[in-house]
């Protein structure tokens, strides 16, 4: 079966295409835990829609122990520059981050996050992605992801 064709809608993204693995680790902070490092896989698809398939799975640093899992599309209003990211997580969150891509650079902001009545504590409030592929060889990815930001002065970020 041949590969579909890339819908014209999303193709400025085509750049995003691929497994991308973190580099350098992410390290992440909470009140309750010990400062911890992460290790991101993210794999980004397409099925010939107007959008991104995506899917972003952390991993313990040190334990390899699966992590944060998080799954979505990426779309664009046709013939801007406006992005939105549409996910789930496994924690019972549920967002929308919407930006701007220029060139190979992304940057969203969430728009809306809704979540699971029993969800776990801290609540997420606050979601920020600047994403440009750096200067590393193929599949090597450095996103600055995810500053997650449940309450002042605390984040989760790489």
């Amino acid at each position: 079966m041949e590969p579909p064709t890339m819908n014209p809608v999303v193709e400025p993204l085509s750049w995003m295409l691929g497994t991308w693995l973190s580099d350098p680790p992410g390290a992440g902070t909470f009140p309750a835990l010990q400062p911890f490092q992460y290790l991101e896989e993210a794999y980004i698809s397409h099925v010939g829609q107007p959008v991104l398939n995506f899917s972003f799975n952390a991993f313990h640093l040190d334990t390899r122990r699966p992590m944060h899992r998080e799954c979505g599309f990426i779309r664009l209003k046709p013939d801007t520059n406006k992005v939105a990211f549409i996910s789930a997580q496994n924690t019972g969150i549920v967002e929308v981050e919407e930006g701007e891509v220029n060139g190979q650079e992304l940057c969203i902001t969430s728009h809306s996050i809704a979540r699971m009545s029993f969800a776990k504590e801290p609540h997420v409030e606050q979601v920020s992605l600047p994403l440009q592929p750096s200067l590393l060889p193929p599949c090597a990815f450095s996103p600055q992801r995810a500053q997650i930001i449940p309450w002042p002065g605390v984040c989760l970020s790489t």
